[in-house]
């Protein structure tokens, strides 16, 4: 008996991340600009983490940005990401200053340097999910 893979696990999606879900389904990414001090932020919140205003915008981003940091995972961090072993995980420094976790694609984990130019690339994995990566600057 051949066992199937297991599927992978998609973001849950509620009202204070919904708009970068949607902003990805459409392949760009958005983040958060608080419009009172003028700081980007990400994590999606309610809030702006630098001065606690609620007066917040929604603005679509440059999509570049250079990898912070990253490691190479030999180890899948669950049963569902066995197949994808040995997988990069990275810390992207977007040029609106904000940082996101994702993963560097169309490069040998080998050849992936911290400070190395990135930009955003989507992969939609459902019909209401597209997930960004990035990939080097050419």
């Amino acid at each position: 008996m051949q066992s199937r893979p297991l599927p992978k696990p998609l973001p849950f999606v509620y009202p204070e991340n919904k708009p970068f879900w949607d902003g990805t389904k459409r392949h760009e990414l958005v983040i958060q600009r608080c419009k009172d001090c003028g700081k980007f932020y990400f994590y999606p919140r309610t809030a702006c983490p630098h001065c606690l205003s609620e007066n917040t915008e929604w603005v679509k981003t440059s999509g570049k940005g250079k990898v912070y940091s990253f490691t190479i995972c030999v180890r899948p961090g669950s049963p569902a990401f066995a197949g994808d072993v040995p997988y990069n995980v990275a810390i992207i420094e977007l040029d609106e200053g904000v940082r996101m976790m994702s993963q560097i694609t169309d490069c040998k984990n080998e050849d992936i340097k911290c400070d190395m130019p990135v930009e955003v690339v989507f992969k939609d994995a459902s019909p209401e999910i597209a997930l960004p990566y990035f990939r080097p600057v050419a």
